[in-house]
């Protein structure tokens, strides 16, 4: 096992409204640099982010638009590797995205409906997802991992 080097924790509570969601952007750009995240991965938990939170805003239901939305930024490195994992908690309606069955691909442009493909976006950028719900909160984590190798070339 690689020797441990680095390990720290951001957090962030916002509003469940779409006007929040830049905030949360920005938050997430400043603590990914603090950090030495990689640039081309704060773009794909930025898309996370928003996705994630527009979920919230348009299906949590009231106890979700009234009640706080918590981001937690928690990254380690270890020798040759690093990683984050960027958790989302909501009190909204219990939905476990995980579960849910990924939209299929359209063959043509006229088969295609609109939305449903959010889900299957956010499984494509992130590294490894989980989900739970605990004490009435929502938990959705998205992790994406480096090699330290590739990230200072």
């Amino acid at each position: 096992m690689n020797a441990f080097i680095s390990h720290a924790i951001e957090e962030l509570s916002i509003r469940a409204d779409a006007g929040e969601v830049r905030s949360a952007s920005v938050w997430l750009e400043t603590v990914c640099l603090k950090h030495g995240v990689p640039a081309a991965l704060i773009g794909r938990l930025d898309f996370c982010i928003h996705e994630a939170l527009a979920n919230v805003i348009a299906h949590g239901g009231a106890v979700a638009l009234s009640a706080p939305v918590c981001l937690h930024f928690d990254t380690h490195r270890n020798a040759g590797t690093g990683g984050v994992a960027l958790t989302i908690s909501d009190a909204g309606t219990a939905f476990d995205p995980l579960a849910a069955r990924s939209k299929v691909r359209p063959q043509t442009l006229a088969g295609a409906e609109p939305g449903g493909l959010g889900l299957a976006m956010m499984r494509s950028n992130a590294d490894e997802l989980s989900y739970c719900n605990f004490e009435g909160r929502n938990r959705l984590t998205f992790i994406v991992r480096w090699s330290e190798s590739a990230r200072n070339k």
